[in-house]
């Protein structure tokens, strides 16, 4: 009896070192992580930027009044396009009391001077005439009296100009609004019976109309400056535009602006481009626009993607780790490259690496299994 007892113990112990042995074979016999590579290959690298602005005609011209008044009649509309010399709105002349009542003084004292030089005239040209006066006396009192002929001309014409804004029958009359340059009216931004003021040296008066030739656009943004040193007069841009999708005008660079402005604690610098306008696209001023800006570009150079690169904790600089051997041994080594421009995707290789290297690929990690995934799941 005894004898049996420890059989059955033994039994049990070798089973039970078998089972251990079987659980232990299995739970190590997991596949190892297999990590794929990638050579470095040839490509073309720009590092972009973007810059934010609007599309702007490039010359807007203010339309003000020669005389103050009230607007009489406003014969055009926004958007019409006019030439140099269009009548646009007519304006009413409200006189100022004191200006007219001069002027009509000043007509009054013209008059008589213009009398009294009269009846010099006509006296001493009797006696010029029977020798008594000499020919010299008599060409000054003739003088006299064609300049007070004028004078009462010009008291006239002040106040007609004064009472009604022009002189009867001119055809420049100060009362009509007229274009003073060819292209769209962008704004009218008085309504009749709107009163204006005429620019002085005090006032610079008010706007009847602004326009614009909307052939010739510009764009206007702002770049950071840690940006503004790699642009150039001249460089290239691509103008996308918000309100017209799929819409790419091109443009070039014409002003950097050589002042800085601050702008929530980034300095930013103001910069203009000429956008070359189609026939085919209706440009309104004020689009908003993103501008597109190749800062560098290099090309046929040797790259990897940025996802194959590591970095060493204590000095920053770059890595990777290159294959060894055999693809299935698995076995890679790290080499410290040097590394150019980068456009977020690729980058650029200067040394440390050549074209036939294998890098690996870092990303890469052991697919879960289908019942380790549902076990995950019912937890």
């Amino acid at each position: 009896m005894n004898k049996i007892v420890k059989y059955i113990l033994i039994g049990v112990l070798v089973l039970g070192a078998l089972w251990a042995a079987v659980f232990f074979i299995k739970s190590n016999s997991k596949s190892t992580i297999t990590y794929e590579t990638q050579q470095p290959f040839k490509a073309t690298i720009e590092n972009k930027t973007v810059a934010t602005g609007k599309v702007i005609p490039q010359d807007e011209v203010e339309i003000k009044p020669q005389i103050s008044g009230i607007i009489d009649k406003i014969l055009l509309e926004e958007g019409v396009k006019v030439k140099a010399g269009d009548l646009i709105a007519v304006i009413k002349v409200v006189p100022n009391e004191q200006a007219l009542y001069q002027a009509q003084g000043r007509v009054r004292n013209a008059e008589l001077a213009l009398n009294n030089a009269k009846i010099e005239y006509e006296r001493n040209k009797t006696l010029y005439d029977r020798g008594v006066v000499s020919n010299q006396d008599f060409i000054n009192l003739q003088l006299a009296y064609e300049q007070a002929k004028q004078e009462l001309k010009n008291a006239n014409a002040d106040y007609q100009i004064i009472r009604r804004g022009s002189i009867g029958g001119s055809a420049a009359a100060n009362t009509n609004i007229r274009a003073t340059v060819s292209g769209t009216i962008l704004e009218i931004p008085v309504k009749e019976g709107d009163q204006v003021i005429q620019a002085n040296n005090f006032n610079d008066g008010t706007s009847i109309a602004t326009i614009a030739d909307l052939g010739k656009m510009i764009f206007e943004g702002k770049v950071d400056e840690g940006e503004v040193g790699k642009l150039s007069v001249g460089t290239p841009l691509k103008i996308t535009l918000g309100a017209l999708e799929d819409t790419e005008l091109d443009a070039k660079l014409r002003f950097i602006a050589p002042k800085g402005i601050e702008e929530t604690g980034a300095v930013q610098f103001k910069i203009e481009g000429d956008v070359e306008v189609t026939d085919d696209i209706f440009i309104r001023a004020g689009y908003s626009a993103n501008a597109s800006i190749v800062l560098e570009k290099k090309e046929d150079i040797l790259v990897i993607p940025e996802a194959l690169l590591q970095f060493d904790k204590s000095t920053n600089k770059p890595y990777v780790e290159v294959a060894v051997g055999a693809e299935e041994d698995q076995k890679f080594e790290r080499k410290d490259i040097e590394i150019g421009i980068s456009d977020g995707v690729n980058v650029e290789i200067l040394s440390g690496i050549t074209a036939e290297d294998r890098v690996k690929q870092w990303n890469k990690t052991e697919p879960i299994k289908k019942g380790e995934e549902e076990g995950t799941d019912n937890a």
